[in-house]
């Protein structure tokens, strides 16, 4: 590793986070402290569960930080007696207020998952792809108190592939975001000064959190195209789902279809080799390719249909 001489703290929480601390511990800045959300009950059993970044840091030997709120003078303290240089945020989950921004001689920067002004928020990938947009991208922008509206240092687009899940391009922007944070770190080491950009407020759209019910399918009064958009931006959380036989059928896969001209919202039609699943939509029908029934595992379209004995005109509710 080589030897660098700024000091770093990272703050991040989940999986797209982590990335960006791996690389930046690779390029051998010290980072002398992790900030993350406390630790938090999942799965069945509802066990206390670390964050990936927490997972991450204990893996590379930093120490770790998991205030439950920021504005607590013994956290702005904390934070204080470290004397690092800059923060790093990503994907933290936390507003950081600015009396501990002021801290950073050198300035805060964060990688948002989004071509910003476009997508502040919570999901900004889920609503580029639920929205249809061409483009997506990732931002590194200078952070203040105001959510995701610091001026812009670096920034990347990609062109969002038509079948392109959010899970994919979470993994994928979290990559490149690591490495747009790795050069302009590198750029403030050797003293180089960083371009910034204003954010244009009339541009700005909002990327607000997921949430279940929205998932959910009403096939009398979803389009084609908005619900592949949905099943696609919803992957890998929630799912959309609908509701079959009693219960909750989760779709992972599909795509718009023109094959099938009578199918009533809802209803199912299976083609005579029990290989293709279709389902009427409000303006058509979409063909699902991955599908899973409550308590069971995902399936393919025809482990579906035989696994279930499924006959045309059956209803998707």
């Amino acid at each position: 590793m080589t030897n660098k001489k700024l000091k770093l703290i990272f703050a991040g929480t989940p999986e797209f986070s982590v990335p960006t601390l791996s690389r930046l511990h690779q390029e051998g800045y010290e980072i002398s402290l992790v900030l993350t959300q406390p630790d938090r009950k999942s799965g069945r059993g509802m066990n206390l569960k670390a964050s990936p970044i927490k997972q991450k840091a204990m893996e590379l030997g930093v120490p770790i930080f998991q205030p439950n709120k920021l504005k607590n003078p013994d956290v702005h303290h904390r934070l204080k007696e470290e004397k690092a240089d800059i923060l790093i945020v990503a994907a933290y989950g936390l507003i950081i207020p600015a009396d501990i921004l002021n801290i950073f001689d050198k300035g805060s920067y964060n990688v948002h998952a989004s071509l910003l002004p476009n997508w502040r928020g919570a999901a900004p990938i889920h609503r580029a792809i639920e929205s249809g947009d061409k483009e997506i991208g990732v931002t590194i922008m200078c952070v203040i108190p105001k959510l995701d509206a610091g001026d812009i240092v670096r920034s990347k687009k990609i062109d969002l592939a038509k079948h392109a899940n959010t899970g994919d391009m979470t993994n994928l922007i979290a990559k490149i975001g690591a490495e747009l944070m790795v050069e302009v770190i590198n750029d403030i080491n050797e003293n180089k000064e960083l371009k910034h950009i204003k954010q244009n407020e009339k541009m700005v759209t909002y990327a607000d959190k997921i949430t279940k019910i929205e998932a959910r399918v009403v096939w009398k009064d979803v389009s084609s195209e908005i619900i592949v958009r949905k099943v696609n931006a919803f992957n890998p959380f929630p799912g959309v789902f609908c509701n079959f036989n009693g219960k909750i059928l989760k779709i992972w896969k599909a795509q718009s279809s023109n094959k099938i001209k009578k199918c009533e919202p809802g209803e199912i039609y299976v083609n005579p080799e029990k290989n293709n699943l279709f389902i009427g939509t409000k303006d058509g029908s979409i063909e699902v390719k991955e599908i899973q029934l409550e308590g069971k595992r995902k399936m393919t379209a025809k482990e579906f249909i035989v696994a279930n004995k499924i006959n045309n005109g059956e209803l998707f509710l």
